[in-house]
């Protein structure tokens, strides 16, 4: 009687042959691999000073270790409220405005019959993607100018009046900030959700228009659902970078006079970590570490909601 190999022999042996069948695969996804390994995994051996003072002289191994003081130090700063405050603000802004928007952008574009002009609409919505943040906030600067940006021109010319700084107004820059980046991302986030669209199968729309459906009802019934699975991907992701406010076009906004609103996370953790005296590494590597175990658990959240609602899921 002849013994069958157990199943996780079994496993391994077919693991060894798709990559010997499959080699050149794999040798593709080596420098990929390497290059996750080096910056992303390497590095995290200093997460560690987000424990301990850290001392140049010292370095990381050697500093003194002092817990979660670091921690302590932020959750008591005066700042701490503003700061968190202002991040979800700007991050639950830009989500309810920037997920749904690409989607509906997508579906409506999808409805035009006219593929030419289809095209000529997507060339032109993603050109913004383009331009660099340092431009797009030049351009938000001259445009908004009291004096002479196209707004301040008008509002001068109704009114007679010069109008006021909107970059000195707190109120005003979740505002600029999000409707800004709305349009410079709108087209190219949209690209995902029409690739899903031509996916579809053609038989469905034309027989939904034999049974009557109007171009409503088949978006509603044929092409939602077909971009429902990407679009409950994105949105998992999207959360879980809730809380990632993007450095450089906040710095590059920000001024004295709208700082009560613009100050997120990550202007802080620079300004901690770089700019204020020599530099408190660990309290900004806190800082750091806090922020992504917040998006690492908003992550798993979403992710196990969707999964126990049928949908599609990371994993």
């Amino acid at each position: 009687m002849t013994s069958q190999p157990l199943p996780s022999s079994r496993a391994k042996n077919g693991s060894k042959k798709s990559i010997r069948s499959g080699w050149q695969m794999y040798l593709f996804l080596l420098p990929a691999v390497v290059y996750i390994v080096i910056f992303a995994y390497v590095p995290m051996a200093g997460v560690q000073i987000a424990f301990k003072e850290y001392d140049f002289t010292k370095g990381i191994w050697g500093s003194e270790w002092v817990g979660l003081d670091n921690f302590r130090r932020f959750f008591e700063s005066y700042q701490f409220w503003t700061i968190i405050r202002n991040t979800l603000l700007l991050s639950l802004y830009s989500l309810v405005i920037s997920f749904p928007l690409p989607i509906l952008f997508a579906l409506v574009l999808n409805s035009f019959i006219g593929q030419k002009f289809k095209k000529i609409v997507q060339s032109v919505s993603y050109m913004p993607h383009f331009i660099s943040t340092v431009v797009i906030v030049g351009m938000l600067v001259q445009i908004f100018n009291p004096r002479t940006g196209a707004f301040g021109s008008l509002y001068t010319f109704f009114t007679g009046n010069v109008m006021p700084d909107a970059f000195a107004n707190p109120d005003l820059f979740p505002h600029l900030y999000v409707w800004s980046g709305i349009w410079q991302g709108i087209g190219w986030s949209s690209i995902i959700y029409i690739a899903a669209l031509s996916s579809v199968d053609e038989h469905l729309h034309e027989a939904a228009q034999i049974d009557g459906a109007s171009r409503l009802q088949r978006v509603r019934h044929i092409d939602f659902p077909s971009i429902l699975p990407t679009a409950t991907i994105m949105l998992i992701l999207a959360v879980g970078n809730l809380m990632d406010i993007g450095f450089e076009k906040v710095f590059l906004m920000q001024n004295d006079l709208n700082l009560s609103s613009s100050e997120v996370i990550s202007t802080y953790v620079y300004k901690v970590g770089l700019t204020i005296g020599a530099g408190d590494f660990s309290f900004a590597t806190a800082i750091g570490l806090f922020n992504s175990v917040i998006n690492f658990v908003l992550l798993i959240i979403v992710n196990f909601a969707a999964r126990r609602m049928g949908n599609a899921s990371l994993w």
